[in-house]
């Protein structure tokens, strides 16, 4: 068990105690917004957005019992790109403010946002970017990077531009379980597979570095590249100055950087002098209004085509775990999305599937079970356009394989087309403790995964013949998804990660970009005119009722509920993610993602 998850399941004990309590909550806030107006999402003549990153962006709406007490104000990343892209459409609209300095971001994500602020600004709408700081002398790098995409950036005098880089690391644990009598019995399709290489190398291996190495450098060049642009300056002088970071407020600025130092307040004055006229020229006054707001507002005509939205996030696995629906992880089970899939194809209404995935891999068989829905909805003739999040990797990358085309962003992880599995042996630690396990079996081979025990030759070859399916049976699938040879797979396969532009130069993926340009391919492939009105329907709804909350409560949780516990364990959690999927059953991650720690 992960420390992760203990930790978890001792909160789950104090809040079963007060579960009365938040239940309570619970139904007031259900009724609060009940009886809200509508007229809280209507849109003034003339209007401003405001977007906080700090309240937090999330790919799917929050649906389980502390989402509905805790009055959250995230937006999902779909209504962020649909409501901006609607708002450069919108005369009513005269620009943005985005506070960007705070927030949880990855570079898939970054850039997805970046996409849809530039799209905004190309219909003439300005879009102004403050931050208290981008990091404190550090690790600021992504949040600056959005903020590049904006047509001014304001910083706090007191802050700072920590536009350091990009490092990827991961404890290497081999040392210290030697010491304690821990012997991990891995194997792996193929070199680049490091999944467990934490487990049993003591750092990390050549083929592994240069594979990771490649893509910080993708990832710190696709930066370099976003700053020049935004900031009108060369791209090596762009390179250079990553180098050089990180930066004070005035370096910054004389750096251009950003272009003004100030406080919130003196951004807010600043926008009076943007707005048209205001109401001394006889103008209508311009307001504030959140843009999750006004994403909430936008509905589309009756008679728009259906495009139907699956999300697969989170660790693939067979089925979501309702143990403790309060603090449910994300997670794509196959019972649910194969389901949603198979729904949306049986849907007469349905034109085409966006399949919106996220998700470092886990089970081969929960993997299999969804890349067969998908494969068939291809085969019934329902495209299935994928769009990847932050990484897609592994059994992430199984369940795409098959669509009819794949979108990623430039920074999205993809690929890791391998297999690895195995267990780790406690039984010398057990004798150095001085303590003994016994027991009976029935069957020659009952003891092939327990942890007290090593594998037989026969055990170690069952599970060498398994691997070799996985991974023959990966190279096929991919293969015929992406129309390529197996041969041809296997060069770009063997466990190796690749950025979201490297996998579209090897054939991976068919185009770069996020929900904008898999919404534009869905509309090509069902053949829906371009400026025809769609609706994107997710599959399965959410019940977002008070029987939906109760079902929550009572134990049946939604497998997407992004419900997050606060930080308490950020620094054993690299080692908690390292062993928890080992000790937990070495069968259900064999194709995962490496896990690796990311400081930009």
């Amino acid at each position: 068990m992960s420390v992760f998850r203990f930790i978890r399941r001792l909160v789950w004990g104090l809040f079963a105690i007060v579960g009365a309590f938040v239940v309570l909550i619970v139904a007031v806030s259900l009724i609060a917004v009940a009886f809200i107006p509508s007229a809280r999402h209507e849109v003034p003549d003339s209007a401003v957005l405001t977007l906080n990153l700090a309240d937090g962006i999330t790919e799917r709406g929050f649906v389980g019992p502390l989402a509905w007490a805790s009055f959250r104000h995230e937006i999902t990343l779909r209504d962020l790109v649909q409501g901006l892209d609607a708002a450069g459409r919108d005369p009513r609209i005269k620009g943005l403010v985005v506070r960007v300095g705070a927030g949880d971001l990855q570079m898939a994500r970054a850039q997805e946002i970046r996409d849809a602020v530039t799209a905004f600004r190309q219909r003439g709408k300005f879009a102004v970017a403050f931050a208290e700081t981008f990091g404190e002398v550090g690790n600021g790098n992504i949040n600056y990077y959005l903020a590049t995409a904006f047509d001014e950036i304001w910083l706090q005098p007191s802050g700072d531009v920590g536009l350091t880089g990009v490092r990827l690391e991961s404890p290497y644990l081999k040392t210290a379980l030697d010491s304690i009598g821990v012997v991990p019995r891995i194997s792996q399709r193929e070199e680049y597979k490091g999944a467990m290489d934490p487990l049993t190398s003591a750092s990390m291996p050549q083929p592994v570095r240069e594979n990771y190495q490649r893509l910080a450098d993708a990832w710190v060049q696709q930066m370099a590249e976003g700053i020049a642009q935004g900031r009108k300056i060369d791209a090596a002088a762009a390179r250079a100055l990553i180098d050089r970071g990180p930066f004070l407020a005035e370096e910054a600025l004389k750096e251009r950087l950003v272009d003004r130092l100030g406080y919130f307040d003196e951004v807010e004055d600043g926008l009076k002098e943007r707005t048209e006229g205001g109401v001394e020229e006889g103008g209508a006054k311009t307001e504030r209004m959140a843009l999750a707001d006004y994403a909430a507002s936008l509905s589309p005509p009756a008679d728009a085509a259906r495009i139907a939205l699956v999300y697969g996030l989170g660790p693939v696995q067979l089925t979501a775990s309702t143990e403790q629906p309060l603090f449910e992880e994300v997670v794509m089970d196959s019972d649910t999305v194969s389901r949603a899939i198979k729904d949306a194809v049986e849907d007469p209404l349905v034109r085409a599937i966006v399949f919106r995935v996220d998700s470092p891999g886990g089970s081969y068989v929960a993997s299999d079970t969804i890349w067969r829905e998908v494969d068939r909805a291809r085969e019934k003739g329902k495209p299935v356009i994928v769009t990847m999040g932050d990484v897609a990797a592994s059994g992430g990358y199984f369940v795409a394989a098959p669509a009819t085309q794949i979108v990623a962003h430039p920074g999205t992880i993809t690929g890791s087309i391998g297999v690895i599995s195995g267990k780790v042996v406690l039984s010398d630690m057990w004798a150095k403790l001085d303590i003994a396990w016994d027991g009976v079996q029935a069957g020659a081979n009952a003891d092939m995964d327990s942890a007290n025990r090593d594998f037989s030759s026969y055990g170690w070859s069952r599970l060498q013949t398994a691997l070799d399916r996985i991974y023959a049976d990966f190279l096929k699938k991919v293969a015929a998804g992406r129309k390529m040879t197996p041969e041809q797979v296997r060069t770009i396969a063997k466990g190796q990660v690749w950025s979201g532009a490297d996998a579209k130069a090897n054939g991976l993926v068919n185009e770069l970009g996020g929900y904008a340009t898999a919404l534009k391919l869905a509309r090509a492939a069902a053949k829906i005119p371009e400026d025809a009105p769609i609706d994107l329907v997710e599959y399965p709804p959410q019940d977002r009722g008070f029987a939906g909350l109760l079902r929550l409560m009572s134990g049946a949780s939604s497998s997407q509920d992004p419900a997050r516990l606060v930080r308490l364990t950020e620094l054993l959690e690299p080692v908690a993610q390292v062993l928890g999927p080992v000790l937990d059953d070495p069968r259900a991650s064999n194709l995962r993602i490496p896990v690796v720690r990311t400081s930009e």
